[in-house]
């Protein structure tokens, strides 16, 4: 028997954690992944160090087990009816079972004319422009605005970040953390603009070099042409399914709600889908993932997790520890002895117990305000561990 041929287009970290799962099955499966990108798969995540001089040949590369990586290939067609692929330069491949990991675009319309960071390629355009530029614009105060505001003062330029929002992040923080993270960027040369639309009171051309950091969107035009389900990403089922032989993971999937644009949902995925593919556990579904994310960048760094933004403490307990002045903060969400939110600011000592305890539901235990100035004492079983 031949080993069926699983063809992932797309080489971006879904499509590597899929490849190593793959492998770690043992399945016999032969798997060839897709990349526009010159580059074989890198942490995307760590693009912003890129940025700001911590890695000085590119983000990390990612494990890809058995997989073959065709780098430069673009997939501009997809036939899933004859199992067919058409490349950029014409040439056709076929396949058995294919997994679309397309990921997301950048939101290009908050500055027209500004540098976008999604690539390596993106990382070399913005590096070459910041030798020679004295002034800076990040537009976006999300994840990667903060960190990209925090790699342009890193490399010794005067940054204006502007956000739209009420305080920073403020799709996963409250606004006592917000306020922290603001804090820390000012001590580095970060001038933050709140409540502000695109260029608010500071406009784009006050700035030598301005990077939008609007959001994404998935990329889901490879699909749609090819007329599979698409809403706001590839619709997908339990099974991570969109049509038959045909499965869609990581940004670019939608999976009962919008897409998730978070690292460890496509992961989630890609261990589930894995586990089908190989014949592992046929039976594998994805029922959704918790909210999880997390921003280390030299001393701007904070996690958070669950419900913990300010509209989640209606009927919860909630504990706090903040320190102004050293831009600090802490925040847990209990609902009785369960932990169902928190937030960490400049102090992430204690993320990965408080993470093991939300994931497993345990009781906290008679003193919860311990559990942000200390290591977790509830046991937490080794089989349960993420």
């Amino acid at each position: 028997m031949r080993s069926r041929r699983i063809a992932v287009v797309g080489a971006g970290m879904a499509a590597a954690r899929l490849a190593q799962q793959l492998q770690a099955h043992a399945g016999r499966t032969e798997t060839v992944l897709y990349g526009a990108e010159p580059e074989p798969p890198y942490n995307r995540a760590l693009l912003a160090d890129v940025l700001a001089g911590r890695y000085r040949t590119g983000a990390p590369a990612l494990p890809t087990g058995d997989a073959r990586v065709r780098t430069g290939t673009e997939v501009v067609a997809v036939d899933v009816r004859g199992r067919v692929l058409t490349l950029a330069d014409g040439s056709r491949d076929t396949y058995d079972e294919l997994v679309l990991a397309t990921g997301a675009e950048p939101v290009r319309a908050c500055a027209e004319g500004a540098h976008t960071l999604r690539s390596l390629a993106d990382v070399a355009r913005i590096s070459r422009h910041a030798d020679t530029a004295e002034k800076a614009m990040v537009i976006g105060g999300g994840v990667l605005g903060v960190g990209t505001a925090r790699a342009l003062a890193a490399r010794g330029l005067p940054v204006n970040l502007v956000h739209q929002g009420p305080h920073l992040v403020d799709r996963h923080l409250d606004s006592q953390a917000g306020n922290a993270l603001h804090t820390t960027l000012a001590r580095l040369g970060v001038t933050v603009h709140l409540a502000s639309p695109p260029g608010g009171g500071v406009t784009p051309t006050s700035a030598d070099l301005v990077v939008a950091t609007c959001g994404v969107r998935p990329r889901t035009a490879l699909a749609r042409a090819a007329g599979l389900p698409v809403r706001h990403g590839i619709l997908v089922d339990d099974t991570l399914a969109c049509a038959p032989h045909t499965y869609a993971i990581g940004d670019c999937a939608e999976h009962r709600t919008a897409p998730y644009a978070l690292a460890t949902t496509a992961w989630e995925q890609a261990d589930v889908l894995a586990a089908r593919l190989s014949g592992a556990d046929p039976r594998a579904r994805y029922t959704g993932s918790r909210p999880m994310t997390r921003l280390t960048a030299g001393p701007v760094e904070y996690a958070a997790f669950g419900a913990c933004g300010d509209a989640a403490e209606e009927g919860a307990d909630v504990l706090r520890i903040g320190d102004a002045t050293r831009g600090a903060y802490k925040k847990l969400v209990l609902r009785g002895d369960r932990i169902v939110g928190a937030i960490l600011v400049g102090d992430l000592a204690t993320a990965g117990t408080l993470t093991r305890a939300y994931l497993t539901g345990r009781p906290v235990g008679p003193d919860p305000l311990s559990l942000l100035t200390a290591p977790l004492s509830v046991r937490v079983p080794e089989e349960s561990r993420p």
